[in-house]
């Protein structure tokens, strides 16, 4: 558990309130805000490098994806594995400021050999790919970080898209999340009915942004997830729809009937549960199957957010000071009370269920 990833995900989220970066005036674009660039540079003195180290499991890569970066993910499986009982395979992608090796405050990895997915067999592979250092439309230190462009909706199946004479390549980190499930598909090991998506905070935000654009994913379950069509200071929202846009208001997705489960606090950092209730909105709007479970600091099941901790739909750092810390506090934990509940709805929900 003492792995670099791990460290400094506890102790950079501490100060996630602080103040923000200032962006500068770029055009959105008819996918959102203009794709991150990779900050090689940027690298605190917390991380020694950028790949994992992937304790009790091992390291894939590097492999170079099309900005320059190498990309690494951690790989998870338990010894039942082999081409002739391919496994479920549950896809991690960690918060903003962790590393993939975070997957192990989950408490997911424990039930590689025995949790029930669905397969033939007991037990899942679980994959943990790796971001990247790039902005973010958060607070500091959060506005330079380890992470997942979801501000970038270019998600196209089809890969890069031209419109209006210009061509708009596909998001960096979704083509490398592709190539690290292409990667493990191609063992032969893996139950492809059953390909699900999790992931926490700007992970969870990615996971859901993906899932609603991969056919090839049955259903996400995340945990804590600002809305990734538009949270705290995105100059570029959109609205999310089934089918061709009409203005650079809305975005098309390519999986609108995906499974998701959104588990998030009542009370939750910069006031991000009623943007979660937006979220929720434009979820439904999409006519998928949604299960929305808010919890308060016991972890009890609740019907609606502490306004206490926040009112604005956008999320935002304009609540009191007890706000914030509880807010704080609850979203560096991960619910594992709620694993079982997701690992539920996740075999509940194969591709054969999902209407695909």
């Amino acid at each position: 558990m003492r792995t670099r990833g791990i460290i400094a995900f506890v102790a950079s989220l501490a100060c996630l309130a602080c103040t923000q970066r200032a962006y500068s005036a770029e055009p959105c674009t008819p996918f959102g805000d203009p794709p991150a660039q990779a900050n090689r540079k940027f690298i605190p003195s917390n991380f020694a490098a950028h790949n994992p180290i992937c304790f009790g499991g091992r390291v894939l890569g590097p492999w170079k994806d099309s900005d320059g970066s190498d990309r690494y993910a951690c790989i998870y499986e338990p010894e039942q594995h082999s081409r002739d009982n391919p496994l479920p395979l549950l896809v991690f992608l960690h918060g903003s400021l962790a590393t993939a090796d975070s997957i192990k405050l989950t408490g997911l990895t424990s039930g590689i050999a025995t949790a029930d997915l669905g397969g033939k067999k007991p037990g899942f592979i679980a994959l943990a790919p790796e971001g990247r250092y790039t902005a973010h439309y958060y607070p500091r230190p959060d506005s330079d970080a380890m992470g997942w462009d979801n501000w970038y909706r270019q998600l196209s199946p089809s890969g890069d898209v031209t419109t209006a004479g210009t061509t708009f390549k596909e998001n960096v980190d979704a083509a490398t999340i592709d190539h690290f499930i292409h990667e493990e598909l191609a063992t032969g090991e893996v139950d492809q009915s059953r390909l699900f998506v999790t992931g926490w905070s700007n992970g969870a935000a990615m996971a859901a942004l993906y899932a609603l654009n991969r056919q090839s994913i049955a259903a996400a379950a995340v945990y804590s997830a600002p809305d990734p069509f538009g949270a705290l200071i995105d100059p570029c929202p959109q609205t999310p729809v089934p089918h061709p846009v009409t203005s650079n208001a809305q975005v098309q997705v390519f999986n609108p009937h995906i499974a998701l489960m959104h588990v998030r606090n009542s009370c939750d950092i910069d006031g991000i549960c009623p943007n979660g209730n937006a979220f929720a909105n434009q979820m439904r709007s999409l006519g998928l199957t949604l299960d929305d479970v808010i919890i308060d600091s016991d972890g009890k099941a609740v019907s609606a957010c502490d306004d206490s901790c926040g009112v604005n739909p956008m999320g935002d750092g304009t609540i009191s000071a007890g706000g914030k810390a509880r807010g704080l506090a609850h979203h560096v934990v991960w619910p594992r009370a709620q694993n079982a509940q997701i690992l539920e709805f996740l075999k509940n929900h194969p591709l054969a269920l999902t209407g695909k």
